[in-house]
């Protein structure tokens, strides 16, 4: 089988163009490597969505029904720490060593989450997965980087887009049929033999230069960043649920991020190898798709997770069938993805998916947000779909842009902090979009059924279809109606805030693409500038 050798190194010049026989070299090799990489970000990406479905069985054998939450807390939070900080440690030391050293912590946090006799070890050793998932993406997206050129890069958009799709939609029913016939222990034991193909699949066909750096890891730093990203997440996570937003904690947590932030980012314009250069954010493009990217988090993982509430409690459908309803979603943005990277690699041009992606999840999270309880399965599929075609412009295409922004020797920190920005994009779209959700299906039930409606909601603004079917008609009515409130509340939010993504799109440089065709004797033939400043 075909070594592979990367198409560039960190010691090319900035925005030296991609050797002209480098990519004749790549297409049969490159896709073995690809897929073997698109293994381990299904590992990433199907965890949670698994893991989310057994959660009742789970409680039920080891109790600890109060610490439930923290089981997915511990997991976020390790993620989005440790996500900077992988990126770093690629760019400095190698990426193929970082990206195998994180599917073997990952690997080690599910076979100990497997094994797990209560729930404060279930806990810890979600933290030791959540750790390993943080260098699963950002090697996945850094070695596509350095393997494949932007210009090429738009062919391997669907594969991710496909891989993005089948979780989302397979995650709960193999969580489900792994839970109801193995156990609940396979929803994590599930990832050790498709982490053992990825790493024997990675070891044997990528070939990267290694590196030596001498630099010492900026320990200040990453303490930092990690204190400044967990007290956010945390912030997000508990504020409106465990805490209210104005309470102490909530307040201590916020102070506590800011200031770290703050000593963080004044710590590295000193830091001799800083854990996130401040001079990547030079790049007028990487800091409009970092914003992009946050968006898109804040505004998808809201969409997919009311979706279900509203097709559950409104539309009647299981919890099964409402992964499936989403299909319409998830289809179109695997195909506009799939599109878009085919007229990017063949034209270079990519401004126009940005902006038509803006538009179009704009129009339709205001479409989601008019629906009610009369709105069928077929409308709200066709409301999907518009969501689904904005989405898929702009997946795939803030990570493309954001990476030939940098040089070479950023790739990996510029794929981490493109990373960071849509996890924690994710964070906020859930924690305020649920905020909203609560706090209006909570009035409406107060307002529709009395007394009565607010016993029916103080546990949970949340029912599912069998606790829906014991309601009282009028009550069960009533809380339709506020699920149909709530749900219009958080996508017209996600609607204005899409709109941003329109206005960022607009001061979109459409930098030359590095790996494009380049005439010989033109100016096309000269490196192609990479850093364009603000």
């Amino acid at each position: 089988m075909a070594d592979i050798q990367a198409a560039g190194t960190g010691q090319e010049s900035p925005g030296a163009p991609v050797a002209a026989d480098a990519s004749a070299k790549q297409p049969k090799s490159v896709r073995v490597v690809i897929l073997a990489l698109m293994v381990a970000m299904m590992l990433a990406m199907l965890d949670n969505m698994i893991v989310g479905t057994a959660m009742p069985t789970i409680v039920g054998d080891l109790g600890g029904l109060e610490h439930l939450s923290w089981v997915v807390t511990a997991y976020t939070l390790a993620t989005a720490a440790a996500t900077p900080i992988w990126g770093k440690l690629g760019d400095m030391y190698g990426r193929k060593g970082a990206f195998l050293t994180s599917i073997v912590i990952f690997l080690i946090g599910s076979a100990l989450s497997g094994m797990a006799q209560n729930m404060g070890e279930l806990i810890g050793f979600r933290a030791i997965q959540g750790l390993g998932a943080g260098g699963l993406m950002v090697g996945v997206m850094a070695i596509i980087g350095d393997l494949v050129p932007p210009r090429e890069r738009g062919k391997y958009q669907g594969m991710m887009a496909g891989v993005m799709a089948l979780a989302m939609i397979g995650g709960p029913l193999v969580g489900g049929t792994i839970t109801d016939n193995w156990g609940w222990r396979w929803a994590f034991y599930i990832n050790l033999p498709l982490g053992v193909v990825a790493l024997a699949a990675v070891t044997a066909v990528l070939h990267l230069p290694k590196k030596r750096s001498k630099a010492r890891i900026d320990y200040l730093g990453a303490g930092l960043l990690t204190l400044g990203i967990t007290s956010i997440v945390l912030v997000t996570t508990w504020g409106g649920s465990e805490y209210a937003w104005t309470s102490a904690r909530i307040m201590e947590l916020i102070a506590i991020g800011v200031v770290a932030l703050i000593g963080f980012v004044f710590w590295q314009t000193r830091a001799a190898e800083p854990v996130l250069p401040l001079h990547i954010f030079r790049s007028l493009n990487f800091t409009l798709m970092s914003i992009i990217g946050f968006i898109v988090g804040f505004v998808m993982f809201g969409a997919t997770l009311f979706l279900p509430l509203y097709q559950q409690a409104v539309q009647g459908a299981s919890a099964t069938n409402s992964g499936l309803l989403l299909l319409p979603m998830l289809g179109a943005m695997l195909v506009t993805s799939l599109v878009a990277g085919r007229v990017t690699t063949n034209t270079g041009r990519y401004k126009i998916f940005p902006l038509v992606g803006g538009v179009l999840l704009a129009i339709g999270l205001y479409l989601l947000s008019t629906m009610d309880t009369d709105t069928t399965r077929f409308i709200s599929g066709v409301y999907m779909a518009v969501v689904g075609l904005g989405m898929g412009c702009l997946m795939q295409i803030t990570m493309l842009v954001a990476q030939n922004s940098v040089e070479m020797k950023d790739m990996g920190v510029a794929s981490s902090s493109t990373t960071l920005f849509r996890t924690l994009g994710s964070s906020f779209g859930v924690a305020i979009m649920g905020a909203i959700f609560n706090d209006r299906v909570k009035d409406e039930m107060a307002a529709r059924a009395g007394g009565l409606g607010s016993k029916v909601t103080e546990q949970s603004a949340s029912l599912d279809a069998a606790s829906l079917a014991k309601l009282p008609a009028a009550v069960r009515e009533a809380y339709q109606h506020a699920v149909s409130a709530g749900t219009h509340s958080a996508f017209l939010l996600g609607a204005v805030i899409a709109v941003a993504v329109v206005a960022a799109a607009v001061f979109v440089k459409e930098v030359p693409l590095r790996g494009g065709p380049q005439k010989a004797g033109s100016d096309e033939a000269a490196p192609l500038p990479v850093v364009e400043a603000v």
